[in-house]
């Protein structure tokens, strides 16, 4: 029997989403909606800084604002961009906490310094895998940390780089880093954008009104009317600055240590961007049908015998997409299918809803999802998800369903299971949390536990065949039992500090 766990973090999250736009009359306000666009990457907190010219415009005022909450929350109306965040250049963030940092407002980014060369401000989404070694180092050196997250270790190296340039001093200090970084760093002169050798996370290239934008999905480019242009390439630091004409390439620079070939991460495309964003240089909502088309190659459910049609519903919002694939394909292999209605999710749960102490996990479902009684009573019912981490919300929703009187309901995921930690940015349980870990891998186990009628998971070779791939560009599965591509610092707990 499975040990009991909190409902809470039962599908994985990101670390965050990042934005940034240089030399752009309304630089906060691109941020701004760049930001909201970017909300599902980072729930917890939320923060912008503009770079301004001083009135004799011989310096620069970087001026801050950040905060707990949604983008909506901490920037409440426009005079606060107007006002506070004055500027032409601006980089943001949004960020979602790991375990006990929820509520450190200290480890709110952008982080913000003054050093010998002027302002540094600096926002990131990954994780660094050597942050121990390093922040211990740096420590023993008397360097004196502000908050707990390893983005800060960046800005100490800066710092302390002994190179004359500051082009030179970030090159100096992210030689020295390891895991997944894509950051937009900006000074008193230019907007840096740059990303780990592996590409673990995306990072996108854009421009609007002939100002160039960086972000970590092009969801941010379309609320703002940018266009794409590219890709940060894996290993590059970007160099945008008011030196280059405009139709010349941007001034480049190669990390020391580039991998022979991407690790991109697989769960951007499986779960965690949006469909609308070209990520890893592909459409997220095409790689997610072709998710659902294997799925139901691999796995089909057939109606019985006098029922017109096998109804399947996705579990909204992320399993949308791969569910119209899932349905056509079955479809096209004969298999009477329809597409239902039949979870309806509620999208105005605050983050401190109100819960009894009683039933405390149905509740929680309950006020998340309804359901549609008359599409499932009788039916034999498909659930497409994309993926199942703890397993809680997952027995808690069959449960859900159920009241419905479905004749049958079958699980599929667009997935393998998840049996390890992810070290590169995305926040999963600890390993024996996982249910498939707790299950030893047996895939009854998870069907009894769950209480469906049947599961299967997609196979790690049908979703690799499901991505883009080509001689270097390739992808990190080390959650669900593939190698991990860089090694991993093991001193100390996962959860010690922010990550």
């Amino acid at each position: 029997m499975m040990k009991k766990v909190a409902l809470t973090k039962d599908k994985p999250r990101c670390a965050c989403g990042i934005f940034g736009v240089f030399d752009h009359p309304q630089a906060s306000l691109l941020t701004y909606y760049g930001l909201h666009a970017l909300q599902h990457r980072g729930q917890e907190a939320s923060g912008i800084v503009a770079c301004e010219d001083d009135a004799d415009g011989k310096k620069k005022h970087f001026n801050l604002l950040k905060g707990l909450g949604l983008v909506t929350d901490v920037f409440k109306d426009y005079t606060i961009l107007q006002d506070t965040l004055n500027g032409t250049s601006a980089i943001g963030h949004n960020r979602y906490s790991t375990a006990g940092s929820a509520n450190n407002k200290f480890n709110i980014q952008p982080f913000v310094v003054n050093y010998r060369n002027g302002n540094l401000a600096l926002a990131h989404n990954g994780n660094l895998t050597n942050f121990r070694s390093l922040r211990m180092e740096l420590q023993d050196d008397g360097t004196i940390f502000q908050t707990t997250s390893d983005s800060e270790i960046i800005l100490h190296l800066i710092a302390r780089s002994r190179q004359a340039k500051q082009i030179d001093q970030v090159r100096d200090a992210l030689n020295k880093v390891e895991g997944a970084f894509s950051l937009v760093i900006l000074t008193d002169t230019m907007l840096i954008a740059a990303r780990d050798s592996h590409g673990f996370r995306p990072l996108a290239l854009g421009k609007k009104d002939g100002s160039y934008i960086v972000a970590s999905e092009t969801c941010a480019f379309d609320i703002i009317d940018a266009e794409y242009i590219r890709d940060i390439e894996p290993g590059e630091i970007l160099v945008i600055d008011r030196t280059v004409a405009a139709d010349e390439p941007l001034e480049s620079y190669r990390l020391e240590t580039v991998s022979p070939v991407s690790h991109h991460c697989i769960f951007e495309f499986i779960y965690f961007s949006r469909p609308d964003s070209r990520i890893f240089e592909e459409s997220v909502d095409k790689v997610r049908r072709k998710l659902g088309k294997a799925l139901a190659q691999d796995s089909p459910v057939r109606p019985d015998e006098g029922d017109k049609k096998t109804i399947v519903i996705s579990v909204p919002d992320s399993s949308n997409t791969a569910t119209l694939g899932y349905v056509s394909q079955s479809n096209k292999d004969g298999i009477p299918t329809k597409m239902e209605i039949g979870l309806i999710r509620n999208h105005y749960v605050g983050r401190t809803f109100i819960q009894p102490e009683q039933k405390q996990r149905e509740m929680k479902v309950k006020t998340k999802y309804s359901i549609v009684k008359g599409v499932l009573k009788g039916r034999k019912v498909v659930i497409v998800d994309d993926s199942i981490v703890r397993g809680t919300t997952s027995k808690q929703l069959v449960k859900l369903l159920k009241q419905a009187e479905p004749k049958e309901i079958h699980f599929r995921i667009t997935s393998p299971p998840i049996v390890n930690a992810c070290h590169y940015g995305m926040d999963f349980p600890k390993k024996e949390d996982l249910i498939a870990v707790q299950c030893g891998g047996d895939i009854e186990k998870i069907r009894e536990e769950l209480g469906v009628d049947s599961i299967r998971y997609l196979s790690m070779e049908k979703m690799l065949e499901s991505v883009p791939t080509d001689d270097r560009k390739r992808y990190c599965t080390a959650c669900f039992g593939g190698p991990y591509p860089t090694p991993i610092e093991t001193t100390g707990d996962k959860n010690d500090l922010e990550v």
